[in-house]
Parts: C-alpha cells; sequence; structure tokens
C-alpha cells in the first residue's frame, strides 16, 4: 500500500514542483483565500501567539500581521515543495548568503560549529548551505511512517550536500563524529518548547516565562564547538538573505543558559524585524502560567543537586 500510495502521488508533487515561481505564487494567493477564509486553519493560534508577542498592538495590526503571517507560511510551503526540482543556481539566486566566510574561517581553525537558528523567514532553503560552506553540515529530519516518502525526502534535503540524520540519532551522531575526530556543522533549530517535563530552563520570550531548549549550550560546552547563529530575512518574495553571527567560540567559559539567553536575545530581534516571517502556528506560548507546577515536578531533583554541589 506504501508504494502504491508513493507512485500515485509522487508524481503530482514533482510536476506541481516543476512548475515556473510565478506560477507557483498565483497557486499560493489562491490557497491563502481557502486556508485563511475558508478552512481557518490554526487562525486562532496565530492571533493569540501574536497577541501574547505584541501585547501593545492593536486589534486591527493584529489582525493584519496574522493575514501577513498566512501569506507567508503558504508560499513556504509551497517553496518547501519547489525544493524537489530547483536548480543550484536558482537556489544560490534566491536564497543567499551575506557573510559564509565567518563560518569558513572558523572551519579552517578546526573547530566543529554548532549552528542555532529560528523557524523565520524560510528555514527550509537552509538545505543549501553546503554550497557555500567550507565544512560538513550536518541537518536532522524526522522519519515518515512511509519509507518511499521518506527516502525521497531524505534526498531532496540532501541534494545540495547536507548530511541528514534522523532527530533521534543527533546526539549519537555528534559523538560518534567528535570520537573519530570528524569535524563538522550540526543545524540546530532550537526556538519551539519543549516539553514541560524535559524542560531544564525558564527564561522570558515576548516577555513570558517559558522552558527553552537547551539542547546546543550544552552540546557545545560538552564537545568544545563554536555557536554561531544564522538568521535568514525576506528580501521579497521568493528571495532571501541569511546572515551569520557569532554568539561564542569558547562556549566552556559561560555559566549555564547564559549562551541559551544570548540566543534567545538574537532570536527575538530578529523575529521583532520582521514579526509575519516567524512560525506563529506552534503554540509558542501553551506553558506560560505552568513554572510553578515545574518546579514542584522538579523539586527534588533541584534538592539532589544541591546536595551533591555541598
Amino acid at each position: 500500500m506504501n508504494l502504491f500510495i508513493y507512485i500515485i502521488v509522487y508524481p503530482f508533487v514533482w510536476l506541481f514542483s516543476s512548475l515556473p515561481m510565478r506560477v507557483l505564487y498565483w497557486i499560493s494567493d489562491l490557497l491563502f483565500i481557502l486556508i485563511y477564509y475558508v478552512i481557518g486553519y490554526r487562525k486562532e493560534v496565530v492571533k493569540n501567539n501574536l497577541k501574547m508577542a505584541f501585547p501593545d498592538k492593536r486589534s486591527e495590526e493584529i489582525d493584519n500581521l496574522t493575514k501577513q503571517f498566512f501569506k507567508h507560511f503558504i508560499d513556504i510551503m509551497i517553496e518547501s515543495v519547489k525544493t524537489f526540482s530547483i536548480s543550484e543556481k536558482e537556489m544560490l539566486k534566491r536564497y543567499k548568503y551575506k557573510n559564509p566566510e565567518l563560518v569558513n574561517s572558523l572551519a579552517k581553525e578546526g573547530r566543529s560549529i554548532a549552528l542555532v537558528g529560528a523557524h523565520l523567514a524560510n528555514w527550509e532553503w537552509s538545505v543549501s548551505m553546503p554550497l557555500v560552506l567550507d565544512i560538513d553540515v550536518f541537518g536532522t529530519y524526522s522519519k515518515l511512517a512511509n519509507p518511499y516518502f521518506d527516502k525521497r525526502i531524505k534526498q531532496n534535503r540532501t541534494q545540495f550536500g547536507v548530511i541528514a540524520v534522523k532527530t533521534s540519532e543527533t546526539i549519537k551522531n555528534i559523538h560518534k563524529n567528535y570520537s573519530n575526530n570528524r569535524q563538522a556543522l550540526y543545524i540546530l533549530l532550537s526556538d519551539q518548547s519543549p516539553m514541560m517535563h524535559k524542560a531544564q530552563y525558564w527564561r522570558n520570550f515576548f516577555n513570558t516565562k517559558v522552558p527553552v531548549h537547551t539542547g546546543a549550550e550544552t552540546i557545545a560546552k560538552k564537545y568544545d564547538f563554536a555557536i554561531v547563529n544564522y538568521s535568514t530575512k525576506k528580501v521579497k518574495r521568493g528571495y532571501y538573505e541569511t546572515e551569520f553571527s557569532l554568539i561564542t567560540d569558547n562556549s566552556k567559559e559561560f555559566d549555564n543558559y547564559q549562551l541559551t539567553d544570548k540566543y534567545f536575545e538574537v532570536t527575538e530581534e530578529a523575529i521583532r524585524k520582521q514579526p509575519e516571517c516567524y512560525l506563529w502556528t506552534h503554540k509558542r506560548f501553551k506553558h506560560k502560567d505552568k513554572y510553578n507546577e515545574w518546579l514542584d515536578l522538579n523539586k527534588n531533583k533541584f534538592s539532589k543537586t544541591k546536595k551533591a554541589k555541598s
């Protein structure tokens, strides 16, 4: 059955992907009308997130931002499908890298890198990074139930040189490369909300205290990686520019969570510049009133940690 579904569906996906971008954006405009006005997919989630993030904005401004977001969001879905057929030349024309020399200088020094970023502008086209970086680039992916589509999606994500690793095997892969002295860069999108029982640290994000991922900092400290942030902005429809910035090349000199704080400060600043281009469809503030509950759940762990230090 999986093979049958793949044989029926994939040719249509590829043909759709092969359409000129101007045609795909016409389709995107039609899909916007359907999804925003008819289906209303996650419209309330997006509005509530925007209200939380920007409490000073009037209702009309929130409504306008919501519409802008959905137009961009549907473009992203279309552009993701385009990745199946886009050429290297067109990719580099549409997705530019402002300063790859920052990363390449670290690579030349023999450093491995934890590359942190957010679901901002177009994160899907960051699969083109190996075209401009002089280092092995590893990216994670979630395995699909259909093995034929899973193989095709993996090929799609690796066509420009990214080495794909299942999300569940990220740490195992990093440790293996480190043990074998293999220099690499690891793309780690760290802006989404972790499950509360797995959270290690809470901080303010858009003036709301929420749990945040700390994995990139933990990995960088353990393996002595440099930490670089990449931030992508939308220049115009279908065109993006990514800029790299160094967070630190000596992660071990920072106290716990200082690097996570730096990452979220940079991320929030980038989102405020183009709020309509951030991924607001997930419930980013769903744990906003649960900090004390989390403290109660973890009080035994904290008490054991204090005893171990004393």
